[in-house]
């Protein structure tokens, strides 16, 4: 191994054990280093956490209740990204005290935990609102535009005005609200999650309805997405009035 400076003082003069010698020192002190940080990190997120274990995704809402706010409500959408079909927001206003069952973010359980959460949420959430923009009005607006004007129906449709808005993502919406967009929110906060639910599963459900109408796309199997079935299908027959023409992979068919 090359002389350096930096491995001068740990030098065994005479031993052809020095290089492999220094390189274990080096891989010793990165790795206490690393360790060091995990540790720190650990602890961190148990001071963070330390009061939620029974519900470890409510820590904002939490946070804003003890700022004397009393009607939190969590924000999402599904539905941005399809090639068919409307873009769905939801609104939920969990109650205060939290509730019991864990919720995750939509997309990362199966069909049927969905389901039986959504339910769960219906039964326990303290206000739900649900915000749709067609396929027509998506061309119309930018699917951008679409979703902001989703959420904000969302909320306008919630059975009690909230007093402070959790929204995922990191856009502002245009209401007259108190609020705080939070990056991968359906991932980190309770409220935000159970919106994720709510939209995606009445989503799904229309696109089922849809698929009744038009079975030759099969939406009942990939919901509008733009997977190479839809995109067999679109090239194969065409296009239908679900479709949104300003997207790419259907623009191409008009």
């Amino acid at each position: 191994m090359p002389k350096s400076s930096k491995v001068q003082p740990w030098s065994l003069e005479g031993s052809e054990l020095c290089g492999e010698r220094c390189l274990q020192i080096g891989y010793w002190e990165r790795s206490a280093t690393e360790k060091a940080r995990t540790q720190s990190r650990q602890r961190m997120t148990g001071m963070l956490f330390a009061s939620l274990r029974s519900q470890p995704m409510d820590f904002f809402e939490r946070t804003y209740y003890r700022r004397g706010y009393k009607r939190i409500a969590g924000v999402d959408e599904a539905g941005r990204g399809p090639l068919a079909g409307p873009v769905v927001a939801a609104a939920v206003i969990l109650p205060e005290q939290g509730v019991e069952e864990r919720l995750y973010d939509s997309k990362k359980i199966s069909l049927k935990k969905r389901e039986e959460l959504y339910e769960y949420i219906l039964t326990k959430a303290s206000g739900i609102g649900v915000g749709v923009i067609g396929n027509e009005e998506i061309d119309l607006l930018n699917i951008y535009r679409a979703t902001l004007k989703a959420m904000a129906l969302a909320i306008a449709n919630l059975p009690i005005p909230p007093d402070f808005v959790l929204i995922d993502g990191n856009q502002r919406l245009e209401v007259p609200l108190p609020q705080r967009c939070i990056r991968k929110g359906d991932q980190l906060c309770a409220s935000i999650a159970a919106a994720s639910i709510v939209a995606k599963v009445t989503r799904d459900r229309m696109m089922m309805e849809w698929h009744e109408r038009y079975p030759q796309y099969n939406f009942a199997k990939h919901k509008g997405y733009g997977t190479r079935e839809h995109r067999e299908a679109i090239e194969r027959f065409g296009i239908c009035e679900l479709h949104r023409k300003t997207f790419q992979g259907v623009k191409e068919y008009l």
